[in-house]
Order: structure tokens, then C-alpha cells, then sequence
């Protein structure tokens, strides 16, 4: 009898190292690719506007890379994802459905549930794992307990074996298509207000495009990675977060050819820099296990004594001038405004805002996590957790609670001629390097305002409240 195989895409969006699709064409002789669009299933963490606009442009990319191949990308969309695979599977005959695991603790849920029930039916189910270099389970102390430092992790990571096999894409996929489906369209992940106009000339979602990138950063940037990292004005990260995210490209892969990168590169600097860049993938894979081991760190703190912390609950005004980028900070405001404008900002940029945030203003580390996760193309439920509980001194191992980012310090240190803080923020363009990142010493700046707080002021207060835990 003829086999035929439902391949559901989710956070995989692409066709090389892709177990699932692997393992379908290579068992099958009819591959249906789907795509079931159930948002609620998210709760609370349904994806913000930012994520659905790269999510629609990268899953056309897909669907038009599939037509090549002489297939078709199902779309169905729906409360839940369960009744959507029945109905395929009733209207297709298949009798299996594979794809790669998520770890989200709300995906983890859902895919128990829908694995159980399409077994029960007698449906054949293969998971794999595409997203991740281990399994959550498969990195821990010798004791069984999960890691809760990064360092420990990462080096019990590369004693495991960073290196490991990745498929290459299919040449085509068998069988008839399927002709059914809704459109992209009906999906309605495109903002209906035109917000996202400046997103497509800083970013082009897909496939094609991330594997373009990582070559072109893997072949030639990656050996400077370690000075250029922090510098917010230079393009010195690989800005594959988002790609990384929607699966566009897969870590094993950027792995694999940073292993390969090393045995050819001689120069000590280089080599560092390629190490930091896979210590940066390990810290994503960290991100994971520990949502994975503790999957209400979304919401709560860590560090159970941050229940008790007393947040600055006046939040609107300080808020609101935190997210349009005028605190005051110029450092702090560029990178705000940046974030507005492409979705995305500079990983040092984005330690700065968030220590302003949960250190200076002592607002709730989850104001800043939900503005992240709303405006942020690469809005990771795992890194956006992690990250904020990190900075904010309440997650597990989080930066000292005293360590508090001095937004004037870090964009001279950073940002020494200003460049950053001039193409995000035109009102200081005219300002002297040598006080730029203080504008107050210019005797005021027009429509540009005063700092919010004194940050000695904020920072002795921040610690005074941290005492009183």
C-alpha cells in the first residue's frame, strides 16, 4: 500500500537539515508539507506583530521553494491544531505525520496531546529534533539535575560532541500535491497599519536569504566577531537570530561550519572570535533548556525572593518614554528607536535598555519582556525569557543585582564617535563626539528631552530596594 506522510512545518521553515522532511521522502511515497496556523494554542504568548510579519514573508519563500520541488504547501488555520491534522488525514488517507520538536512549555503540551491521539488512531508518529544541538534531557550534571549555569552547560555541551551530521535539502518531494488549503493571505499576519515599512530594507525573511547570510558571515566576518561585537554601529553579528528562530537555517548546521572554520583558521584572534560565536549559539541552546526545566520563568521570577521586590507600579509615563525612545539616554534611545523601526536592536544595546528598565526605572522585568516580544522579529519565547530574568537579576545566572549598566559609560566605551546614537537619533547628530552621549552638557537639545532619572540617584535606589529582600 502506498505510503503517504503529512510533514507539519512549524519553527522549521526550511528544506535542508530538516529531519522530518528527510525522513517523510525518504519513507514515503507521497509527502503532503502542511503548515496549521493556531495561535491560541500560544496563551499568552501568542506571536507579537513583529514575529507574524517575518513569519509571513518566510513561510512564501517556503511555499515557493516547495513548488520547485514540484510540491505544495498545504495552509490550514484553526483554533487548534489537532482537528486540523484529522481533517487532512481523513481527506488525504495519510497514514503518518512527522515533524521536529518544539520546547516551548505550551508546544509541549499541545504535541503530547496530538501524538497520543493520532496513535490511538493508528496513525504512525515520528518526532525529531531540528531546532537544538541536544535534547533538553540529554545535557545534564552527573546527578541528573539540570544545569543552571551557563558555563557548566556549554563546556557538558561540547564533551557531548558539537559536531554532527546535517542532511542536505531534497532534490523533490513524491507524490501528487495536494490542492487544498487557504492562502497566505487569509492568515492576516501583516500589520494592517503600515508601522513595518522601514522592515523590509533592513530584512529579507526566507531560507535563501539566511543561508546567504550565515556563508557570507561564516566565510569571512566571523574572525572579527570578538571586537565587533559590542560595537552597535558596526555590523559585526551575524543578525541570524530571527532566521535561527523561524528555522529558516538550523544551529547544527552554523555549528558544523564553525568546527570546519576552526581547522582552518590559524590566527589566535580568529579562533576566539569563532569560539565566542558558537559559545553565543550555546547561550541559545541554554535558553532552551532552562524554559524547558522551568517552564513558568516566562512569567515569574526565578529567584523566588523577586516576589516580594517592590517594582515601581506608577509605570505609565516612565514606560512610555522607555518605548518611544526618550528617556534621555542617548544610547538608551537608539537603541528604542531602532527597535522600533527594523524590529530588531544590538544584543549589547539590548542589555542597556533593560537594565535601565528593571535597574534605574524599577519597572517589572515583564514590561520590558512583553514590549520585546511584541516588537522583536526575532521574539524568542526561550531567549527573551531568559535574557530579560538575566539582566533584570532574578534568573538563573543572572548578572549580580549591583551590576547595573551605566547607559553614558557604555555608549562611550561602545559608541565612541556617536555614530549609533546619530543615525537613531537625528536630533543629537550635531553634537560634538565628546558629548554626545550627554547632551545636557550642551546646555539642552531641541525636542530632545532631560534624562528621566539621576542615575547615581536610580542606581543607589535599586540597590536600597534590592536590600530590603
Amino acid at each position: 500500500m502506498a505510503r503517504t506522510t503529512l510533514v507539519w512545518f512549524r519553527d522549521d521553515l526550511r528544506l535542508h537539515d530538516n529531519p522530518a522532511l528527510a525522513h517523510a521522502v525518504a519513507s514515503s511515497d507521497r509527502v503532503i508539507p502542511v503548515y496549521l496556523h493556531s495561535p491560541a494554542e500560544a496563551g499568552d504568548w501568542q506571536a507579537g506583530a513583529a514575529s507574524n510579519w517575518w513569519l509571513h514573508h518566510s513561510l512564501a519563500e517556503l511555499a515557493a521553494a516547495l513548488e520547485q520541488l514540484g510540491s505544495r504547501l498545504v495552509i490550514e488555520q484553526g483554533p487548534s491544531a489537532l482537528p486540523l491534522l484529522q481533517q487532512l488525514i481523513e481527506t488525504t488517507g495519510a497514514g503518518a505525520v512527522c515533524w521536529n520538536r518544539l520546547y516551548q512549555p505550551w508546544a509541549l503540551a499541545r504535541d503530547d496531546n496530538i501524538e497520543k491521539s493520532l496513535q490511538i488512531q493508528g496513525v504512525s508518529v515520528d518526532t525529531f529534533r531540528a531546532g537544538l544541538l541536544f535534547e533538553p534531557r540529554a545535557v545534564c550534571k552527573d546527578n541528573g539535575e539540570p544545569y543552571r549555569v551557563f558555563t557548566a552547560f556549554w563546556k557538558r555541551c561540547q564533551s557531548l560532541g558539537l559536531y554532527q551530521p546535517a542532511s542536505t535539502a531534497p532534490a523533490r518531494l513524491p507524490g501528487e500535491p495536494l490542492r487544498a488549503g487557504c492562502t497566505l493571505g487569509k492568515l492576516r499576519l501583516l500589520p494592517t497599519i503600515n508601522w513595518d515599512r522601514h522592515f523590509q530594507t533592513h530584512w529579507q525573511p526566507g531560507e535563501t536569504h539566511a543561508l546567504q547570510r550565515a556563508e557570507s558571515f561564516l566565510s569571512g566576518d566571523i574572525e572579527a566577531y570578538e571586537e565587533a561585537r559590542d560595537r552597535p554601529a558596526l555590523a559585526g553579528t551575524s543578525c541570524l537570530s530571527a532566521s535561527l528562530h523561524f528555522g529558516e537555517c538550523s544551529p547544527r548546521s552554523l555549528v558544523n561550519h564553525c568546527i570546519e572554520r576552526l581547522d582552518m583558521t590559524d590566527d589566535e584572534a580568529g579562533r576566539l572570535s569563532i569560539r565566542r560565536f558558537m559559545a553565543e549559539l550555546g547561550w541559545r541552546e541554554f535558553a532552551s533548556h532552562i524554559l524547558y526545566n522551568n517552564p513558568a520563568s516566562t512569567d515569574t521570577s526565578m529567584n523566588p525572593r523577586f516576589e516580594h521586590f517592590p517594582w515601581q507600579q506608577d509605570t505609565d509615563h516612565a514606560l512610555q518614554s522607555w518605548q518611544q525612545g526618550m528617556t534621555g539616554f542617548p544610547i538608551i534611545d537608539a537603541g528604542m528607536r531602532q527597535l522600533w523601526q527594523t524590529g530588531w536592536m544590538h544584543n549589547r544595546v539590548r542589555m542597556l535598555v533593560a537594565s535601565l528598565l528593571t535597574k534605574n526605572l524599577r519597572l517589572h522585568w515583564l514590561h520590558g519582556a512583553r514590549w520585546f516580544w511584541d516588537t522583536l522579529v526575532d521574539a524568542d519565547l526561550a531567549s527573551n525569557s531568559l535574557g530579560w530574568q538575566w539582566v533584570a537579576g532574578c534568573g538563573t545566572d543572572a548578572a549580580p543585582y549591583f551590576r547595573i549598566f551605566n547607559p553614558v559609560l557604555q555608549g562611550k566605551k561602545f559608541d565612541p564617535q556617536g555614530s549609533y546614537v546619530r543615525q537613531w537619533v537625528p536630533e543629537l547628530a550635531g553634537l560634538d563626539p565628546r558629548i554626545i552621549h550627554e547632551p545636557w552638557k550642551a546646555g539642552g537639545v531641541p525636542d530632545y528631552p532631560e534624562p528621566l532619572v539621576s542615575l547615581k540617584d536610580s542606581r543607589e535606589s535599586a540597590l536600597q530596594a534590592f536590600r530590603s529582600l
